[in-house]
């Protein structure tokens, strides 16, 4: 899966929380939410010079950023619901960014087919 390819699918699952996503689709995201985070920010400080578009940016990215978050822990066959961890400083944050690097359940599981 490439870049173009994961943004759109995390997009077309808006707020789909079932199914799994792959490492490549969160990654990409997150990858895609850094640089327009960047950018937006710094259209921000020229024109505005206070956060004014990443601000609406990042409401509009919040929920299918938990639903690809989720997927990918129903990748690794864990509840979605593990992401309230991360709630927990330091360890909680730790514990989230292994299982995102984790290698998902290989063939299908609980959550459905492996994801291409």
């Amino acid at each position: 899966m490439n870049f173009q390819e994961a943004v759109s699918t995390v997009f077309s699952k808006y707020a789909d929380f079932t199914g799994r996503a792959g490492r490549a689709e969160f990654w990409w995201f997150a990858l895609f939410n850094l640089i327009a985070s960047v950018i937006l920010g710094l259209i921000d400080q020229a024109i505005f010079g206070q956060e004014i578009l990443g601000i609406i940016f990042a409401l509009g990215v919040l929920l299918p950023g938990i639903a690809v978050a989720a997927r990918r822990l129903h990748d690794i066959g864990r509840s979605g619901w593990w992401l309230l961890i991360g709630l927990i400083p330091l360890i909680g944050w730790i514990v989230l960014l292994y299982w995102y690097i984790s290698e998902g359940t290989p063939g299908a599981n609980q959550y459905g087919p492996q994801p291409a």
